[in-house]
């Protein structure tokens, strides 16, 4: 599979549990009345004109996640809440494999406790909540970084669910926005990894009974994470592979074949 080109666009696959929407929550519903897959993918093709955006949830065959889609999939989002136990395990494993392999994952709030992200963490990615609505600030710390790009420093997100600290992940490669509360609470909110050859980015804002995902700056933080994950080579698998004795004295030093 083929980096992004000018031949070939972007493609981005937003998966959402949808189990909130299934069961006819009337607050999610309220906000997100076709799903939050719905909304992010409508963000996402605004900021992405050329990028072919499409959606998939819990409920369709495979999750929607077949290796075939995965394989022609450059960026995909993550968003899951009360189904982390409902998601096949072979399906993780083409999510984390893919990964490895060059596919960039964007999991976003609640997906923390997914099971491809916490597998690629290798750690509980357990933290601290309270769901009061309260106000919370998300602040750029790396402001150099692509994917805070735009953002207003601070994003004044009204009512959300608190997320804060001590969160079980490992040291980021790099930590892009922080997050401070009502309560005097603060949390890591935007972490960015290298795994493999791909690039996995958490974001915490988007609890489900707020409107967070019609946010036009979380909204760019989305297209943002989208265009610091894509794949730029070629997808491969990383293996151990058989090297012959005395390479660099047989003059293969700094070649590629083997």
């Amino acid at each position: 599979m083929s980096a992004p080109t000018e031949n070939r666009p972007l493609n981005i696959v937003v998966w959402n549990e949808n189990v909130h929407e299934s069961r006819g929550d009337e607050t999610v519903l309220g906000h997100y009345p076709d799903g939050m897959h719905t909304v992010i993918a409508a963000a996402l093709r605004e900021q992405h004109p050329t990028a072919e955006v499409a959606t998939a949830t819990l409920q369709e065959p495979e999750h929607g996640l077949t290796a075939e889609r995965l394989a022609s999939t450059d960026v995909l989002f993550w968003w899951g809440h009360v189904a982390h136990d409902q998601v096949a395990d072979e399906v993780v494993d083409r999510v984390v494999e893919a990964v490895h392999a060059g596919m960039g994952l964007v999991v976003l709030h609640s997906g923390h406790y997914s099971k491809p992200f916490t597998r690629l963490m290798g750690t509980t990615c357990s933290l601290k909540w309270r769901n009061d609505g309260e106000r919370e600030l998300v602040w750029t710390i790396a402001p150099e970084h692509p994917i805070a790009a735009g953002v207003p420093h601070p994003i004044v997100i009204d009512r959300q669910e608190m997320y804060g600290e001590y969160f079980d992940i490992p040291r980021p490669d790099e930590e892009v926005f922080l997050s401070t509360f009502a309560g005097g609470e603060v949390f890591r909110s935007g972490v960015a990894y290298r795994r493999g050859l791909g690039r996995v980015f958490y974001f915490s804002p988007g609890d489900q009974e707020y409107p967070v995902y019609h946010h036009p700056d979380v909204q760019r933080v989305l297209g943002n994470a989208a265009a610091w994950a894509t794949p730029t080579s070629a997808r491969r698998t990383l293996s151990a592979d058989p090297h012959p004795r005395d390479w660099f004295l047989a003059g293969g030093a700094g070649t590629t074949e083997g």
